[in-house]
Parts: structure tokens; C-alpha cells; sequence
């Protein structure tokens, strides 16, 4: 399964001083970075620090108040969420609401309907993405009679069968056993070298982002702290003051 129709390095996230606030509150404050196409970053810190607010500007869903949001340099501004997904930019969310009156495989066709008008296409599409994520055997299943490790890869598959550019995964692997996040550490690696998948992901298992990540962004109070190698975020003062502690690698 190809990531996107598209040739050549494609899901280049540029964010430019992106700001919001909820009436008083400054919920994200001129936060910029860039993610390269075909990379792996990860965006971590406290709870409230601003991670959902920023991927909700990323994806339309919240639009900044200030600064901009570009993918492939072509800016995302004033898009509506469904633009901003047919752009390419697929996203999870923290908790997964599959439809539950349907299948695995039409959970995941509905998808594949944001590029596509013909079911059966969608249909035949969602198939290769949940075989993709080890579920191709559960296609006929219902979500309510998965484990909560399946409904967290029904949540991927969603995302994926819109053929995204650039993936944005929102605590994905949060409750997960060592086994299972091992097991969604090794499905990303695997899309990201097989088809060059961009890949932006929120995520407090350290286990997880450690092992996935190119470069770590770090957000607290809506402020961009670090921005770095995982090896060199790990040990920057401020960032193990307000998030890491030393307990994070015990």
C-alpha cells in the first residue's frame, strides 16, 4: 500500500509562529518548527502544555490566530478539515470512537471515501490497510468485540485509508503494554521506511518516541522549549526540569 499517489519527497509540515488562545488563556504561543518529508518527529511535554491545540491547527480543526501552516510549502490556511485531509494530512485522536454500528473494514472505507467516490474501491482499499496493520483477519468484526490494542490500530487504519501525506498520531500507544507498543513502534517504522511517510506524533510512552523518533519537539505552557535529536532533548535541562524528571528512563 502507497502512503500517497504522489512521486517525490512529499509531507514536508513547515509551522510557521503559530498562536492560539481561549480567552484569556495563551493555549500555544508562537510555536514554529518544520518536520522534512519522510521523517519522524515527536511532540511531547505536560499535560496542557498545547500538543492537541497544535495538531488541531495543523489540521484545521482549531485555526491559528497567528501564523501559518504549510504542507510541501502550500499553505493550509482557511482550509476546512476535510481540505485539509484531502491535502494529504491524516490524523488519530486521543480517544478512539470508532462507528460502532460497523465492521472493521467499513470503519476503515469510510476513510478511503475522502479520495474516492466508488465503495468498492474503499472497500478493497480499507481490506490491504487492515491487513497492513494485522487486521485483516477481524475485517468483519465489529469495534466493540476488538481489544483495546486492535481498536488502537482501527483508529491508525481510519487515518491511513485517506491516503495521508503526513500523519498525525495522538497518543496512539497511551495505555498500551511494553509488548503492544513494541508492536505499533515496529507498524510505523514499517510504513515510514516502505513508503516515506511523514510522521508527526504526540506521545508520553518515552519507550515509543525514543525508538521512533528522528527529531523530539518539546511544548510547555504552549511554548516551543526544544527541538532536537532524541539523545540531545533527553538531557536538556529545561526539558528534564519540566517533564522528563529522572524517572522517565528508570
Amino acid at each position: 500500500m502507497s502512503a500517497s499517489a504522489a512521486t517525490g519527497p512529499v509531507g514536508a509540515l513547515t509551522v510557521r509562529n503559530i498562536s492560539k488562545r481561549f480567552g484569556g488563556l495563551v493555549a500555544v504561543s508562537e510555536v514554529s518548527f518544520t518536520v522534512a518529508a519522510g521523517e519522524i518527529h515527536a511532540l511531547i511535554g505536560p499535560n496542557g502544555a498545547g500538543k492537541t491545540t497544535t495538531f488541531n491547527m495543523i489540521a484545521g480543526a482549531q485555526p491559528p490566530d497567528t501564523g501559518d501552516v504549510l504542507l510541501d510549502g502550500v499553505s493550509l490556511a482557511g482550509l476546512r478539515p476535510d481540505q485539509i485531509c484531502r491535502a494529504g494530512v491524516g490524523r488519530t485522536f486521543q480517544i478512539v470512537r470508532p462507528f460502532n454500528e460497523l465492521t472493521l473494514v467499513e470503519n476503515v472505507a469510510v476513510g478511503a471515501l475522502a479520495w474516492t467516490d466508488d465503495v468498492a474501491e474503499a472497500r478493497d482499499h480499507a481490506r490491504g490497510v487492515l491487513e497492513l496493520l494485522g487486521l485483516g483477519d477481524k475485517k468483519d468484526a465489529r469495534p466493540s468485540s476488538i481489544t483495546l490494542p486492535d481498536r488502537k490500530c482501527l483508529e491508525v487504519a481510519r487515518a491511513l485509508a485517506t491516503k495521508p501525506k503526513l500523519l498525525l498520531l495522538d497518543e496512539v500507544m497511551a495505555g498500551l503494554r511494553p509488548t503492544e507498543t513494541d508492536r505499533m513502534v515496529a507498524i510505523f517504522k514499517k510504513l515510514n521506511a516502505d513508503t516515506g511517510l511523514t510522521i508527526l506524533l504526540i506521545e508520553h510512552v518515552m519507550r515509543a518516541v525514543m525508538a521512533l523518533s528522528h527529531r523530539v519537539l518539546v511544548l510547555n505552557y504552549g511554548r516551543l522549549i526544544a527541538d532536537g535529536k532524541p539523545e540531545e532533548v533527553t538531557r536538556d535541562p529545561e526539558v528534564l526540569a519540566c517533564y522528563l524528571g529522572a524517572e522517565a528512563f528508570d
